[in-house]
């Protein structure tokens, strides 16, 4: 899941990264009348409780409740069993690089507790599971064989769920990198495209009889920005060279991983689970409403057009092909014919344009002529990103509308509060029941007016290790504590069990 806002104008590059990026960088941007009209003006925003509904609101029949987990955050045995090093193993183990000097060394220990999540899953009543396969547990190396254990544990996790008649809902790169493929130049690589392919292919040999749904990736944006942009995230790196690369490379591999996946196993449905958020403009000027139409452009378009269109987006069509990598059957290689469209979605985002001085400045201002914050008017989760509900209506409709309504399945979202157990043991968590009750009826709302959603997944099952964050955020359905990895329900799992059980929300009364 997202771990930062994107808040281009205070990264790694203001520190002069980009200073010996080409003039033709910086030339300016086209705006289409897509993109124009897909914001509105952040004073115009609808207030965050629109969505109250006086009556029970039905969800489509075959709907999927679920929750979503990510490997290197809860599977813990980042040693055993032949695994090989991932490139969050090698950060994490960084003095200095994760909150509290926390790993993911153990985790939430669900290589060996699945059971125990399985339960979990079971009493909240969910028929859909989307967990990561860890590509250097089933690959160590990036490449060759699979480690036969590996493919053991997801085998006896696969068949666990569908006996419980829960969907194995599979994402196949949730960031763990294999540390051989990073040492051999990682994602701005090339030939990192292949392996993920070869990488796909493998996975799905070995687990497509029984798998059905899977997802290529998860949120290329965030893993291609922070980790090889703002260095926040594995593997570190801050080359505006990179990140460009970087991504170019995941979008090539989103294109030769879907057909490597669909050649293997041609009844597969195959998505990628994209980070989303409403780029609204601050102001209705000009100005600012094509710094949103570029904030939406590297937001929420930047791998979704390659793999649908064979382009990248117009508003950012200024970058020269040299410092993107691009060759010229690349475009066609992008293409990917997604059968849905996975959408993480948290909060909003607020674009303005920048001042002439800010462009002068500040090196990324060049490059994304654009600043973006978060939105101030809603309330806070305890990691401090705005909750406003309508933001997941105004992008599943834009969706819809724009891509000639594909179907959606929200992948994420969910929020951090750090309630911990009462005297008696209960985690009443209501903020969190609060959160998901609006955001789902914002949801319901986009389906009754068109658009065709099959699934709302919560981040996250359980408390788990949050990346930079370490252990200090909490997300989860269900508390774990970490000394002794128990796992207690809490009450805003309990009330997802009851709308999972019924398909419905409950009337506000």
């Amino acid at each position: 899941m997202r771990l930062t806002r994107r808040e281009f104008a205070h990264s790694a590059l203001a520190a002069g990264v980009a200073a010996a990026l080409p003039a033709t960088l910086f030339s300016g941007c086209s705006v289409s009348n897509a993109a124009r009209t897909a914001n509105s003006a952040a004073s115009a925003a609808p207030h965050p409780a629109q969505f109250d509904s006086p009556s029970e609101i039905s969800f489509p029949k075959g709907f999927f409740w679920g929750a979503t987990t990510a490997a290197y955050q809860i599977e813990g045995a980042w040693n055993e069993d032949g695994k090989g090093e991932s490139i969050w193993d090698r950060f994490a183990h960084t003095p200095g690089k994760i909150k509290n000097g926390d790993t993911g060394d153990t985790a939430c220990d669900s290589y060996h507790r699945f059971s125990e999540d399985l339960a979990l899953l079971r009493a909240m009543n969910l028929n859909s599971y989307r967990f990561s396969i860890s590509w250097p547990r089933l690959q160590p190396a990036g490449s060759g064989p699979a480690n036969s254990k590996a493919v053991d544990h997801y085998s006896r996790l696969v068949d666990a769920l569908l006996e419980a008649r829960i969907r194995p809902f599979v994402t196949l790169y949730h960031w763990d990198l294999p540390q051989l493929l990073e040492d051999a130049g990682g994602w701005p690589n090339r030939d990192t495209a292949s392996r993920f392919a070869d990488y796909v292919e493998l996975a799905a040999r070995v687990l497509g009889d029984r798998v059905s749904d899977w997802l290529l990736f998860n949120e290329p944006l965030t893993f291609t920005f922070e980790g090889y942009l703002d260095g926040t995230h594995a593997p570190g790196r801050k080359s505006i060279f990179d990140f460009l690369r970087a991504s170019h490379t995941v979008n090539l591999a989103q294109g030769t991983g879907f057909h490597a996946l669909k050649a293997t196993r041609p009844s597969a449905r195959v998505g990628t689970a994209l980070l989303m958020s409403a780029c609204e403009p601050a102001t209705d000027s000009e100005e600012d409403r094509r710094a949103a139409a570029r904030a939406d452009a590297i937001c929420n378009l930047w791998f979704l057009e390659p793999a649908l269109n064979g382009r990248y987006p117009e508003a950012l069509a200024f970058f020269p092909e040299t410092a993107i990598g691009i060759k010229s059957a690349d475009f066609d290689k992008m293409r990917a014919p997604l059968d849905f469209i996975g959408i993480n979605l948290y909060y909003r985002t607020i674009a303005s344009a920048p001042s002439g001085l800010e462009r002068l400045t500040n090196p990324q201002q060049w490059l994304f002529p654009v600043n973006m914050t978060g939105g101030q008017q809603g309330p806070k989760t305890d990691r401090g990103w705005e909750v406003w509900p309508s933001v997941l209506y105004d992008v599943v409709t834009r969706i819809t509308r724009d891509f000639n309504r594909p179907q959606i399945e929200i992948t994420e979202s969910g929020c951090s509060y750090n309630d911990g157990p009462d005297a008696s043991g209960v985690i009443r968590d209501t903020r969190r029941i609060e959160y998901h009750r609006q955001y789902l009826q914002a949801l319901a709302r986009a389906i009754a007016d068109g658009a065709d959603v099959r699934g709302y997944h919560a981040w996250t099952l359980l408390d788990n290790f949050e990346w930079a964050e370490g252990f200090s955020q909490r997300f989860g359905l269900a508390y774990v504590d970490f000394k002794t990895q128990q796992r207690t329900i809490k009450e805003s799992g309990k009330w997802y069990a009851k709308v999972a059980a019924k398909n419905a929300l409950p009337a506000v009364t």
